[in-house]
């Protein structure tokens, strides 16, 4: 019978290190992303967009509502300072509403 080993791993790096070898940390950052935003903005913010994307250090928003398109572009700033302290690194660097 095998000897067991007694090192021990917590769950969050067997994560990392299963998401890092098989290339899955663009597809978990884009899940991260729509979660954030989602939890930042509110559900009413959320019940108006209809997709969230990064692409290329560009936060890319669609939403359908024209009123609060115009009344988010005023705080597009705050709104890439929230979400990248949010994600935990610098990842956004600018905001497209459509």
């Amino acid at each position: 019978m095998a000897k067991r080993e007694n090192d021990s791993f917590s769950i969050e790096d067997l994560m990392q290190s299963f998401i890092k070898q098989n290339n899955l940390s663009k597809g978990m950052q884009k899940i991260k992303i729509e979660e954030t935003w989602i939890k930042m903005m509110g559900p009413g913010v959320a019940t108006h967009t209809s997709s969230v994307k990064l692409q290329n250090k560009t936060l890319i928003i669609h939403l359908n509502s024209s009123v609060l398109r115009e009344e988010l572009s005023y705080g597009k700033e705050k709104i890439i300072k929230m979400m990248n302290e949010e994600i935990g690194s610098e990842i956004i660097s600018k905001i497209m509403l459509s």
